[in-house]
């Protein structure tokens, strides 16, 4: 059974090394990953270790096997990456749903969440979970130090009130 917590610093190398896999495995679909490798493994290194605060994990038998983040600890899911090992079991989902449980408890009715334009089966994952895609950019990365191509998506997570109470007829 998937169990969603929080990160633990000590976590901070499996999730560098989980969310480095999962990211590997979407840019060699896209094709773009040869001389980013060195960059990419550094950036989630670096963020692992200062921002394993604002992590959720998601385990599978007592291992750790996906993480979600939201730096500013806002509406914006900042990162969101199951071990390719793993994928396709449901962990993604029961992940998804906490952090949208958590975003509402915080106060924020709408999630967003951005990734790479060409990344079809993040893509795909979202928009089959509600989201709706709302733009699309070009803008330099420093962390990876090169453009990137994102696309944003978002999801009404609380109903609009319409200030009535009762069955609507």
């Amino acid at each position: 059974m998937a169990i969603v917590r929080n990160a633990r610093e000590d976590e901070a190398e499996i999730i560098s090394e989980i969310g480095f896999r999962a990211w590997e495995k979407a840019m060699v679909a896209i094709g773009e990953m040869t001389d980013m490798r060195d960059n990419a493994r550094r950036a989630f290194r670096t963020f692992a270790r200062d921002y394993w605060l604002t992590v959720n994990v998601v385990e599978l038998h007592g291992t750790v096997a996906g993480w979600s983040a939201r730096e500013k600890l806002d509406e914006l899911i900042t990162d969101f990456w199951v071990d390719p090992a793993h994928q396709g079991q449901g962990l993604g989902k029961a992940l998804l749903k906490e952090v949208e449980a958590e975003i509402v408890h915080q106060g924020f009715e709408i999630a967003r969440i951005e990734t790479h334009a060409r990344n079809a089966e993040a893509v795909g994952f979202f928009e089959r979970h509600g989201y709706t895609v709302h733009w699309l950019s070009i803008a330099y990365s420093p962390r990876i130090d090169r453009d990137v191509q994102s696309v944003g998506l978002s999801k009404r997570l609380v109903e609009d009130w319409d200030g009535t109470y009762g069955p609507k007829f």
